[in-house]
């Protein structure tokens, strides 16, 4: 839909032009297989490791997993970092053999400044649901989270409401859940938790976190 190799400004347009595609309503149905994707950057301007990881649902057991490296080429600028990360988080995807029905990304969906976080980038590329599910939070405000697994507050901007605040697991700190792509808000917030076995980051995201990261080695 676009050139990775852009200016700051021509970014900025782009993110403009693909928020007015981004769905939030629900149009998934049978969600049998799971995805999560991450991406570790060694450094500022060196290689960056994009993961991906496909989990059946609901017993969330691997199916398969998949890797790539690239040279990070777009600066780092909060805000844009779906054009330093969704390159290498592509390359990985396309060599996948089995297509999730969901992917959960770790990383803004519609909680940005300009409604196009990385989630809701690759969603609408992608034409798939899509969550973002980031573990800072990009912008907006909130009332305190209550302790307990299932918490949840609303992530306001100014009296839009771009996301949720929600405590995966007893006083761990919570996740930042926003609209990717095809879901509603309170999916998200259903498909989250459905996703979590007793840590903090959902489970797809947890071991694509941990392949990006190279703490963990899982075979296709």
């Amino acid at each position: 839909m676009h050139h990775w190799r852009v200016v700051i400004p021509q970014a900025i347009a782009i993110q403009h032009e693909l928020a007015e595609l981004v769905s939030t309503r629900d149009q998934v149905s049978d969600i049998r297989l799971v995805a999560g994707v991450d991406i570790s950057a060694r450094n500022a301007s060196g290689v960056a490791r994009g993961a991906v990881v496909v989990l059946n649902y609901p017993e969330l057991k691997l199916i398969e997993s998949q890797t790539a490296e690239k040279d990070v080429e777009f600066p780092y600028v909060p805000g844009l970092l779906s054009f330093r990360e969704s390159p290498v988080i592509l390359a990985a995807c396309e060599k996948l053999t089995h297509i999730p029905d969901l992917i959960l990304v770790d990383g803004q969906g519609i909680a940005h400044p300009r409604r196009l976080g990385l989630a809701s980038h690759l969603g609408v590329l992608w034409d798939k649901p899509t969550i973002g599910c980031a573990k800072s939070r990009l912008c907006g405000e909130h009332n305190p989270v209550g302790t307990e697994e299932g918490r949840v507050s609303d992530l306001l901007d100014g009296e839009e409401t771009i996301g949720a605040v929600l405590r995966t697991r007893r006083n761990s700190k919570p996740l930042y859940v926003s609209i990717g792509h095809k879901l509603s808000l309170e999916t998200s917030i259903r498909w989250v938790l459905r996703c979590c076995r007793g840590h903090r980051l959902p489970e797809p995201i947890r071991l694509a976190h941990l392949v990006a990261g190279g703490q963990l080695q899982l075979g296709n």
